[in-house]
């Protein structure tokens, strides 16, 4: 009798349930790069499309939270006497994945400044009572934002970011600014959408309108993606400086501190002078020392004597 032949092993196709630690979640290229931008973990996040593809409203709905209470509670341990414990989820969790994100993937470098910015600090008071600006605020933070602008646009690859998968930097056309904001739901950085194009009293309204949104919780996740350079603003704290973290797929962050009245030289005499710090956190991957030290002095030169935007 012929020996019987042994059974042909079978196998069975992957799927996007099983083995989720070896195989990539479903999604497709734009979903994985909004996901990405919002820092989200697709590997927590189940999809609702056909065959278990993640859509962009499973990323929105992950950056949301989770909308049941039995999701919301999670398992925790007990609390013990004196301590609170809180679930760590929405907003505040993929801030923590992004940022963690950053400080191990981009090499970061940051560098300090400290500035007399008197002059742009009467230009303040004068801008603001001119008719153009009447209706909008008219911070300190508005002409950091216009000085920062200026500066990105003699040195464009500050407004760059690093493209892992293709092995390329990115220097971006526009500077999509992003201002971090505190609100009661964790840190949020929204941006103004090509903000190089606007005028002051544009760009006033649109930081206006941008932090207003932020701290109400009515920012819409487009606001939230694309960003290419951001400004925290610690000074609102009384904080004079600080090394702030890249957002992932950035390459430059600027802090700027309280403003505060100080001795000064000032033509050859030590006088009260209004005063600022600037720390300017950069990924060392796409900008050297030069580039980034040229920028942070740029800024500076605007903010210490606001003319000089006529050579820029």
């Amino acid at each position: 009798a012929a020996a019987r032949r042994p059974a042909e092993p079978t196998t069975s196709a992957p799927s996007a349930t099983a083995g989720r630690g070896a195989l990539r979640p479903l999604a497709k290229p734009p979903v994985r790069k909004y996901a990405k931008e919002l820092g989200v973990d697709l590997t927590t996040v189940r999809g609702s499309g056909a065959g278990g593809v993640i859509t962009r409203a499973d990323v929105d709905a992950a950056v949301a939270g989770p909308s049941s209470p039995e999701a919301a509670a999670g398992p925790s341990q007990e609390a013990a006497a004196g301590e609170t414990r809180i679930p760590i989820k929405g907003v505040r969790k993929h801030t923590a994945a992004a940022m963690v994100a950053s400080a191990f993937t981009a090499p970061h470098v940051t560098e300090f400044l400290t500035v007399d910015i008197t002059r742009t600090m009467k230009l303040r008071e004068r801008l603001a009572a001119r008719p153009e600006l009447a209706g909008v605020k008219v911070s300190p933070l508005l002409f950091v934002a216009k000085a920062l602008l200026l500066a990105a646009k003699r040195h464009p690859m500050v407004n760059s970011s690093w493209d892992e998968a293709a092995q390329e930097i990115v220097v971006h056309g526009a500077v999509n600014l992003g201002i971090a904001a505190a609100t009661p739901r964790g840190l949020t950085v929204p941006n103004v959408k090509d903000a190089g194009r606007l005028s002051l009293a544009e760009l006033a309204g649109a930081l206006s309108e941008l932090t207003e949104t932020a701290r109400a919780g009515r920012t819409q996740p487009t606001d939230m993606t694309g960003g290419t350079i951001t400004i925290t603003n610690v000074g609102v704290f009384g904080v004079d400086t600080g090394t702030p973290i890249l957002n992932p797929g950035e390459s430059a962050i600027l802090a700027f501190g309280a403003v505060r009245e100080m001795p000064w030289v000032h033509k050859g005499k030590v006088v009260p002078r209004q005063v600022t710090q600037l720390a300017l956190s950069f990924d060392h991957r796409i900008v050297d020392g030069e580039l980034g030290s040229r920028f942070l002095a740029d800024v500076g030169a605007l903010l210490h004597d606001p003319g000089t935007a006529l050579t820029f």
